[in-house]
């Protein structure tokens, strides 16, 4: 057996050993390190769900050749190679462990040629931990008057040049295999959740058909792990078809697509519940385009791990920070002579040094005030991420002493009420979070006052509340 120096995990709870078959290898845990049959480079990924779990929440380990990284995680979106306005060093300091870059932009410009050429986008954008491309799928969506969706492919017409762009299964593969990120993703037929009809039910058999071809394309499977995406719409039999399609390929990972797209949030989190149950214990479980944090510890409280959006930083540009209690608007006059932290609580180094005042006269005129929230704003995220893997943790290991109450998070449930009592004081927890925590196991009652059923949440009015 080979040895592997990397990752050496805690051995507090006393594993004998836990073997469990990951890309087809036998990976064993012994005293918390990892032995494995098979060469060094037959296994690009080791995930194992051993670190804790929670009911239905898992905290766990996944080691990807570039980073070791800890879930549940959130993922900024560096569309270009690049998070706007923060460099490599700085996403290293917060605490990121793994990037998303865009396929279809990368092809445009700078050209994925060039960056395999100049060694990869590892290299390319001085990025030493993990990466995840994504196909280029969902520009079907967001460029859907650009594109023109066949069974061979998408057509797009440039933005850059206008010229014609085919991306098929087969390309999109291949473009990724150029750019290097740890995982990649199978290009997929992307629809709205709010479409209804034959198109869903056409876009998901699709999916199935071309992860066929994305697996068939992949050269370089001991070194990228390929995520299959699951599609369907809202429509459970649909899902159900595409996970069983799906996990009968023994993919590296998968994720749940085709959400945060402006389906209400009592269909949001029973698909993300619905997938979550249906897919493999052994494997991660990644929602797409999920950035809102009430929806992320929803979400982790169902089985989820991995996260991305563009929400924190978008939503920095325009001058808003994330905090405990929702959203701060720093344009608001209100700021301009707050001499108090963005959050008083909060750690990072835009809170440490900046006042309110002094960030509300930069996001007004100049761009240094979008660069200090979107550092804020990840730091948040990357927090909570740490937060809800340290709490699930403590849930799975109740022989070891709770902190004391002034903590920031004790069991689960019991991070998962602090953080619900801080976004909402009054107890007016939405309804779609209390049946998704009571789905999940947590007993969210001492935060929860009464609800009216006639209430409709949707994506817009979910978002945190704003101070």
């Amino acid at each position: 057996m080979n040895r592997l120096k990397e990752p050496t995990l805690s051995s507090r709870n006393g594993w004998s050993a836990l073997i469990l078959a990951m890309n087809r290898q036998i990976v064993t845990v012994v005293d918390g390190k990892w032995d494995y049959e098979g060469p060094m480079w037959d296994v690009a990924m080791k995930w194992v769900v051993i670190l804790g779990r929670f009911n239905r929440a898992r905290a766990a380990q996944l080691t990807l050749p570039h980073f070791t990284s800890q879930t549940p995680l959130f993922m900024p979106v560096g569309t270009q190679g690049t998070i706007k306005g923060l460099t490599t060093s700085q996403l290293e300091e917060i605490g990121c462990q793994i990037i998303l870059g865009n396929t279809y932009h990368l092809a445009l410009r700078p050209t994925s040629e060039l960056i395999d050429e100049l060694g990869g986008l590892h290299k390319f954008m001085n990025w030493p931990r993990a990466l995840l491309t994504d196909s280029g799928g969902f520009q079907m969506v967001s460029l859907l008057h650009l594109a023109d969706i066949t069974e061979k492919g998408v057509t797009f017409q440039s933005p850059v040049d206008g010229k014609p762009m085919l991306l098929t299964p087969e390309e999109s593969i291949q473009i990724q295999n150029r750019i290097g990120a740890d995982i990649i993703m199978a290009l997929d037929d992307v629809v709205k959740t709010t479409i209804t009809g034959p198109r869903i039910e056409e876009a998901m058999y699709r999916t199935l058909r071309w992860i066929d071809r994305c697996i068939a394309a992949h050269k370089r499977p001991n070194e990228q792990n390929l995520f299959g995406i699951v599609q369907g719409g809202l429509d459970p039999v649909l899902r159900d078809i595409c996970v069983k399609g799906l996990v009968d390929r023994n993919l590296p990972g998968y994720a749940i697509g085709g959400l945060a797209g402006g389906e209400d949030k009592d269909s949001f989190w029973r698909v993300v519940a619905q997938c979550t149950a249906a897919l493999p214990e052994d494997k991660p479980r990644y929602v797409m385009g999920v950035g809102y944090p009430l929806d992320i510890v929803v979400c982790s409280a169902l089985g989820a791990d991995m996260y991305d959006c563009v929400y924190p930083t978008r939503t920095a540009r325009f001058g808003t920070a994330l905090i405990p209690e929702g959203v701060l608007k720093l344009k608001h006059q209100a700021m301009a002579d707050d001499t108090r932290p963005v959050d008083p609580s909060c750690e990072c180094m835009v809170c440490k040094n900046y006042t309110r005042a002094y960030i509300h006269c930069l996001v007004t005129k100049d761009a240094m005030g979008s660069q200090l929230l979107s550092y804020h704003n990840l730091y948040y995220m990357m927090k909570l991420s740490r937060d809800l893997h340290s709490s699930i943790i403590q849930g799975r290991f109740p022989e070891y002493a709770l902190p004391s109450l002034s903590s920031v998070f004790f069991y689960a449930d019991q991070f998962v009420c602090m953080f619900l009592q801080k976004m909402f004081p009054k107890g007016d927890v939405p309804e779609w979070v209390c049946n998704a925590m009571e789905v999940a196991g947590i007993d969210i009652s001492s935060c929860c006052a009464p609800f009216s059923s006639s209430q409709d949440w949707t994506l817009e009015n979910t978002q945190s509340k704003t101070f």
